[in-house]
């Protein structure tokens, strides 16, 4: 039974809770432990098309929870066994994922967010790396995909200033998708995941794993990559049903398949 965070499924979303709320969310190895088994559950059954990770109460994640950290612990191997098969499970998933940011989102609970494909910021939440506030570098991922969101120069300024800033600040850098109001919050992540659910999953798979490759490849590499995808996305139901739908003059319903 996961203790320390909730895993639900509603109307192919699957929504995946931090459930410390009195610790802000602070990530301990346990809590680590359930969201990569809950990511692979979520990553391998057919019936998800969309991955939600949120947190309970009044904050997303305020980090690692300094007070489960023994001061002879090795971060390094710690990050290892812990951070990165969770980094790895949002980054390389197939499905769409959100990050919705409900609250204080800080340290590696902010670099958790980098690795999903959207993040739906509340409008009174504060975002922070911090790590320079305690003598550590940034990890989890941050590295990696803070650049790559918002420029080389911000990304050094935010880790080496270690600045909070706010939701409104978080969209203007392109780091966060958009900022929703407290009252609108919940109702407007639901209809943006319905969205995405409404997609061809498979084939959003398929852009997915292009636009990943782009950072490894040129431009004949990825002529070449565009042949293989469109060949495989061509030959989805959700495809020749679009087409018939279009010839048709009607909405396709996609099936994700």
């Amino acid at each position: 039974m996961k203790r320390e965070m909730h895993y639900v499924v509603k109307d192919q979303i699957a929504t995946l809770t931090l459930a410390r709320p009195k610790q802000l969310n602070a990530l301990t190895s346990n809590l680590l432990e359930e969201l990569a088994d809950a990511l692979e559950e979520a990553n391998q059954d057919e019936e998800v098309r969309v991955i939600v990770l949120t947190g309970e109460g009044r904050g997303f994640c305020a980090g690692q929870d300094l007070k489960t950290v023994s001061p002879e612990l090795d971060h390094g191997e710690y990050l290892q066994q812990y951070y990165h098969p969770v980094v790895r499970a949002l980054a390389k998933s197939k499905k769409p994922t959100i990050a919705a940011i409900n609250g204080v989102a800080a340290g590696a609970g902010l670099s958790l967010t980098l690795a999903c494909d959207f993040r739906l910021v509340h409008a009174e939440a504060k975002l922070s790396l911090g790590f320079i506030n305690i003598g550590l570098v940034p990890d989890a991922g941050a590295p990696y995909f803070l650049p790559r969101l918002i420029g080389a120069a911000k990304a050094t300024e935010l880790a080496l200033l270690g600045d909070t800033i706010s939701a409104d600040e978080a969209v203007s850098l392109n780091l966060a998708t958009r900022s929703i109001e407290s009252e609108k919050f919940v109702e407007e992540v639901t209809a943006f995941a319905r969205q995405l659910a409404d997609r061809p999953t498979k084939v959003i798979g398929y852009i997915k794993q292009l636009q990943a490759a782009s950072y490894e490849n040129n431009l004949e590499e990825m002529l070449a990559q565009e042949i293989i995808y469109q060949s495989r996305a061509g030959k989805t139901e959700d495809h020749r049903h679009a087409v018939e739908s279009f010839i048709e003059k009607k909405r396709p319903v996609f099936v994700g398949r």
